[in-house]
């Protein structure tokens, strides 16, 4: 009886299936490699303190920027070397384009810089620092006022870090506007209060309105605003507007360089108890109003029940 041999398919994987798995094995190992990697990198950017910019070479500030002939005002101007070497004798300033500020304002006085002073170095005005390291800052405010016969119209404030060994470009500011003083009116507010104690803590307020000109306001409004808490109790100038904790004081007309004032009242009862906090805000004048830093005040009082009110 003869016997047949039965040969099974071997298991062997040919040449090229091993070759085939082989590069799909080094791929997968290539790829796992690359995502651990990038999970790496973006956790170390995570953890790794934000860089710090660098400063400009020189920054300005002004206040404010719409000025009127014979208005005084102030440039603040903040000077950085980020050179690797000091510079000598190192000046903050200030120039004008395309009129010079020479021609527009005059120095007043100036803070920050060695007791020699500021002073004027042909169309600009400079701060004088003495030497500045590498990396070191300095600050001038200057403080000048805007000659009589200034021409109306605007012109860019341009500011420069210069020393003796070494001159940074010259950068550009913020626009400032001369404004026309036969059609504008400085309108200025403050406040004044004073607390009395008793069964009733009250406050009363005294507005003070100003025209500082040049031509005569007309059409003032300023809002008064207190806080919960409050009641008023009555005044002379000023309305309550609707049911809201605000009042309306209104001022018909003003002459240039006139003042006037209104009154109000406010009371807390005998539980009042904190701080208090009222705020002025002119919302309406004419003509232009060109300083909008002096357009608002406030002032804050304090209760102890109402036996005690302190202002």
């Amino acid at each position: 009886m003869s016997t047949k041999t039965v040969q099974y398919p071997s298991e062997r994987h040919s040449p090229d299936r091993n070759s085939e798995i082989t590069t799909m094995q080094r791929s997968w190992r290539r790829t796992t490699i690359l995502s651990a990697v990038a999970a790496l990198a973006t956790a170390f950017i995570a953890m790794a303190p934000a860089a710090q910019a660098v400063p400009p070479s020189s920054s300005v500030e002004i206040s404010p920027t719409t000025l009127l002939p014979g208005q005084t005002f102030t440039v603040s101007e903040t000077i950085y070397n980020d050179r690797d070497f000091t510079v000598s004798y190192a000046k903050a300033a200030i120039y004008g384009s395309p009129t010079p500020i020479t021609d527009i304002a005059d120095l007043v006085s100036c803070t920050g810089v060695t007791e020699l002073g500021c002073f004027q170095a042909g169309s600009s005005y400079r701060a004088p620092f003495g030497n500045l390291e590498p990396g070191g800052t300095r600050t001038a405010v200057f403080t000048l006022r805007v000659k009589d016969t200034a021409t109306p119209g605007q012109f860019t404030l341009q500011h420069q870090f210069v020393g003796d060994n070494y001159a940074f470009e010259i950068l550009g500011g913020p626009l400032v506007t001369i404004a026309n003083p036969a059609t504008n009116a400085d309108v200025k507010v403050a406040l004044a209060a004073s607390g009395h104690g008793g069964l009733n803590a009250r406050i009363d307020y005294t507005l003070t309105v100003t025209n500082d000109g040049p031509s005569a306001a007309s059409g003032i409004r300023v809002v008064a605003t207190y806080p919960p808490g409050l009641s008023f109790a009555g005044g002379t100038g000023c309305a309550t507007a609707g049911t809201t904790r605000t009042l309306n004081c209104d001022v018909a007309s003003l002459a240039s360089g006139a003042s006037t004032t209104a009154k109000f009242s406010l009371n807390g009862g005998l539980l009042a108890l904190g701080s208090y906090a009222t705020t002025v805000q002119r919302t309406a004048s004419s003509p232009a109003d060109p300083n909008a830093a002096n357009d608002s005040a406030a002032k804050t009082c304090s209760a102890l029940t109402g036996l005690i009110v302190t202002c």
